[in-house]
């Protein structure tokens, strides 16, 4: 069947419509950073750079890492632009854009993000990462799409008391989190839906949870405590679940919401984040 023209729309060389890109464009491992500045502080990694494109905040560098051929494209900032990318990413690898069909014999992607977040613990200090076993989505976009999450999440609507927030859950792609050692600190990211209120941030006017980082922090979830929060990871483990991907998420940790502390080096602590990741993958 074919696909409506409202519905998969493309640019007039035929890549897809935000990212810009076409098939041929995108290696089969795909690093998301929200900030462009970010894509090429990934890709001065890259043994060579082969393709460099960007449309709006989309900016797309593939090139290679040994003998893998990897992308690293920014996606903005929160869950919106997340739907934005996986889908678009979904119509390079499954849909043939000429034709408007579908296809299935293209590899699925493997989907790193690398991203900055504020802990949740108190043990958890500022300039370390974080690997994501889960991704708790608090901002509702998986609720769209044809899903099943088989956690009970009934507590954590009960913790939170915003009758508005209906949770859900994501665990990241097996195979990928055993990649990262112990380096790292590992548990269950949140995802939040903005970075004021929806964070528990209150500055000038008063917000409705200005205790929601002390009410996620005594949460668990099958044992597992949440170990941070930032705005994009839930919705990219649960895209990636629909679509057909590997999903997984690093973590550099800027801040303590609990302790009020703020790293006073945030770039040394996202190139840590980077190295750690490449070499987690490709060593």
């Amino acid at each position: 069947m074919k696909i409506l023209a409202s519905e998969l729309i493309l640019n007039p060389d035929g890549s897809v419509y935000h990212l810009h890109l076409l098939p041929e464009d995108i290696g089969q491992t795909v690093i998301l950073v929200g900030d462009q500045d970010r894509v090429p502080e990934v890709s001065k990694h890259f043994d060579r750079i082969e393709l460099r494109k960007n449309k709006r905040e989309f900016v797309t560098h593939t090139g290679w890492v040994g003998s893998n051929r990897i992308s690293v494209i920014s996606t903005g900032i929160g869950t919106d632009n997340i739907d934005i990318v996986l889908n678009e990413l979904d119509q390079l690898c499954h849909i043939d854009l000429q034709q408007g069909t579908v296809i299935s014999h293209k590899p699925d992607l493997n989907i790193i993000r690398i991203g900055t977040s504020g802990a949740l613990q108190a043990d958890i200090e500022v300039d370390q990462i974080l690997v994501s076993t889960h991704g708790l989505g608090l901002d509702g976009l998986l609720w769209y799409y044809a899903q099943s999450s088989n956690f009970d999440l009934n507590h954590v609507s009960e913790t939170l008391g915003l009758p508005f927030v209906k949770p859900y859950c994501f665990a990241s792609d097996a195979t990928l989190l055993a990649m990262f050692d112990t380096q790292s600190i590992k548990g269950i990211t949140a995802t939040c839906q903005g970075f004021y209120g929806p964070q528990g941030r209150a500055l000038r006017v008063p917000i409705l949870e200005p205790n929601l980082p002390q009410k996620l922090s005594q949460l668990k979830i099958e044992g597992l405590r949440i170990t941070n929060f930032e705005m994009e990871t839930a919705a990219i483990l649960g895209l990636c679940e629909v679509f057909g991907f590997k999903g997984i998420s690093v973590n550099a940790i800027l801040a303590n919401r609990i302790n009020h502390a703020f790293s006073k080096d945030p770039a040394s602590i996202v190139e840590k984040a980077i190295v750690y990741t490449l070499d987690s993958l490709f060593a």
